[in-house]
C-alpha cells in the first residue's frame, strides 16, 4: 500500500491559519488542525522533506508569527484522508447572497443566493479561509460585467469561477500544481462555467495574454512581491488588481512594491488578521 509522510507541527502559539498559509506553499496533500498544532500530509512523490518544512517554519519564525516550534515525522499507510477531512467542511455564507457549497453537503438556496459549488480535494481555496472570502467580497464590488479576468495561483479555481458567475466574460486561472489543475477543471464543470474559465498549469511568465480588466492574486507576500512586474505587465490601463494572502505587517511593503510598478492604491479590507488590497493600474 502507498505510504504517506505526516509532519506534525507544534508551534508555541495558536496562529494556525497564518502558519497554514505559509505551509500550503509546500503543496501538501492536506493540512489538518489538531489540538496543539497542525498535521501536513504528503505522498512520496510530493514530500519536500523535513529540511524544507523546517526552512518554512524558520521563515514564519523570522516574521514574528511564532517564537519556537517542534516537528514530528511519521510514515504511515495511506487511506482516504479526504473522507476524514470532509467531515469538518461546511457550507459557507460569504455574504447575504453568496454561498459556497461543498459537493458533499446538502443545501437549499434561499432567495437569490448565488451558489458556488466546490469539490475542494484539499486544495487551498475552499472558501473557509478569510483571504478567499475577502477576495470574493471584493469581486462583488469591482466586477461590473463583461470583464476579462486573470486568477494567479488559482488553487481550487474558486475565484475565477466566482468572477464569471458574478458577471465576468471570461477568466484564465493558473497554478503550478497538478492537483489544482484537475480540481479546477472539475469545479468549472460543476458550476457550468467550463466554456468561460480556462484552467492552466503554468507560471505567470507563461501567460502570454495581456490587457486583463481584473487580476486576482491570493498568494503569500513573498510571491506577490516577486511577480509584481509580471502582474503589472498584464493589467490594462485602468484595470483593477486585487491582492490577498496578506497580514497587517505586510501592507506597507506590498503597497510600496506595487505603486512602484504603476499602480495606485484604492483601499484595504480586512477580516481578522488578514488583509486584501485593491489597486488600479495607471
Amino acid at each position: 500500500m502507498k505510504k504517506i509522510t505526516v509532519y506534525t507541527i507544534l508551534p508555541d502559539n495558536e496562529n494556525f491559519e497564518i502558519i497554514s498559509a505559509y505551509l500550503w506553499e509546500l503543496d501538501p496533500a492536506g493540512i489538518e488542525e489538531v489540538d496543539t498544532g497542525l498535521r501536513l500530509y504528503f505522498d512520496a512523490e510530493h514530500d519536500p522533506g523535513e529540511d524544507a518544512i523546517t526552512a518554512t517554519l524558520e521563515e514564519i519564525k523570522a516574521s514574528g508569527q511564532i517564537n519556537d516550534f517542534q516537528i514530528m515525522t511519521q510514515v504511515i499507510e495511506n487511506r482516504n484522508w479526504n473522507e476524514d477531512w470532509e467531515k469538518n467542511i461546511s457550507v459557507i455564507n460569504v455574504s447575504d447572497d453568496l454561498v459556497i457549497k461543498p459537493t458533499f453537503k446538502e443545501y437549499t438556496p434561499v432567495g437569490n443566493e448565488l451558489i458556488l459549488t466546490i469539490d475542494p480535494k484539499m486544495s487551498f481555496g475552499t472558501g473557509e479561509h478569510q483571504t478567499t472570502k475577502l477576495m470574493l467580497l471584493a469581486l462583488k464590488k469591482y466586477l461590473h460585467g463583461g470583464e476579462k479576468v486573470l486568477d494567479a495561483g488559482t488553487g481550487s479555481g474558486i475565484l475565477a469561477i466566482g468572477a464569471v458567475k458574478l458577471g465576468a466574460a471570461s477568466a484564465i486561472a493558473f497554478d503550478n500544481d497538478d492537483w489544482c489543475y484537475d480540481n479546477g477543471i472539475e469545479n468549472c464543470r460543476l458550476n457550468e462555467v467550463a466554456d468561460k474559465v480556462e484552467i492552466r498549469t503554468c507560471e505567470l511568465n507563461d501567460i502570454s495574454e495581456t490587457n486583463f480588466d481584473l487580476i486576482l492574486a491570493n498568494i503569500q507576500k513573498n510571491i506577490l512581491n516577486q511577480i509584481a512586474g509580471g502582474l503589472a505587465d498584464r493589467t490594462k490601463s485602468g484595470g483593477i488588481l486585487l491582492l490577498s494572502g496578506l497580514l497587517g505587517d505586510d501592507m506597507e511593503e506590498v503597497t510600496d512594491m506595487y505603486t512602484r510598478h504603476g499602480f495606485t492604491f484604492i483601499e484595504v479590507t480586512e477580516m481578522q488578521e488578514w488583509r486584501m488590497i485593491a489597486l488600479k493600474r495607471n
